[in-house]
């Protein structure tokens, strides 16, 4: 029976194409493709990545990605890094978590601090309707109107509470995200539509960048290119992450 590399690379000359035809229609890097070719999955960041770039692989040139993959688990995957699948959870706990909404105290501030400048400008209105209308010149008339506007103007929105990560995949991606280190993971699949996720903290991998990110509906600058790439999210921070600091690396 020929070896994962060898049908890959029966299929591929088959076909009549070279490493850098399935290059530019996989979005993967030449290194990774000869390395699946030659056996080398030691070359490749991690087991997730294997089977990320098999299926790609086995996809372009017709074959049947899962046999593919089910070989590679069964002859070189070790049984105690087989990675579960752990979905989001109910959709309904995310729906029940977003109902709370930020806490009441700043607005019951804000609902008195209203209160008071009604309060004042009624006082105000009443005491200017008592004098006569010779006392003051229609010019000091006028001049309230300005003082009056700062009262009267909305406070400014409070700042984002969680973070709310858009994912719109332009080919099969993999993505793998949890909350922080040591945290657990939150999903770790292949995307092929968009997707949201929400938390307070969030940490992204994402095997290529052929994606649109948007945080919060922001977008996020991938960098382009076909290297995978990590991400940390905050409410108000955005950084990369190198590969050793990536969920699921």
């Amino acid at each position: 029976m020929p070896s994962i590399g060898d049908t890959l690379r029966e299929a591929r000359m088959r076909q009549r194409l070279d490493i850098a035809d399935v290059e530019a229609k996989t979005k993967i890097r030449a290194k990774y493709l000869r390395a699946l070719e030659n056996g080398e999955f030691g070359m490749l960041p991690g087991p997730t990545f294997v089977k990320t770039f098999l299926r790609s692989y086995a996809e372009v040139l017709g074959l049947d990605p899962h046999l593919l993959v089910e070989e590679y688990r069964a002859t070189h995957e070790p049984r105690d890094e087989i990675e579960q699948l752990q979905p989001l959870g109910p959709p309904g706990l995310g729906r029940d978590r977003r109902r709370r909404g930020p806490p009441s105290g700043p607005w019951l501030l804000i609902g008195v601090s209203v209160v008071l400048v009604v309060g004042t400008l009624l006082v105000i209105g009443l005491l200017s309707e008592d004098e006569e209308p010779g006392d003051a010149p229609a010019a000091e008339e006028t001049d309230t109107q300005p003082r009056r506007e700062p009262t009267e103007r909305e406070e400014p929105p409070p700042p984002p509470r969680r973070v709310v990560l858009r994912i719109s995949p332009e080919v099969e991606t993999y993505v793998c995200i949890d909350t922080g280190p040591g945290t657990e993971v939150r999903f770790e699949d292949i995307l092929t539509e968009p997707r949201t996720f929400r938390g307070r903290r969030l940490r992204v991998n994402l095997g290529n960048t052929s994606v649109t990110l948007r945080v919060n509906g922001e977008q996020v600058d991938t960098g382009g290119g076909a290297e995978p790439v990590g991400f940390a999210f905050t409410p108000r921070s955005t950084r990369s992450l190198p590969l050793g600091q990536r969920p699921c690396a």
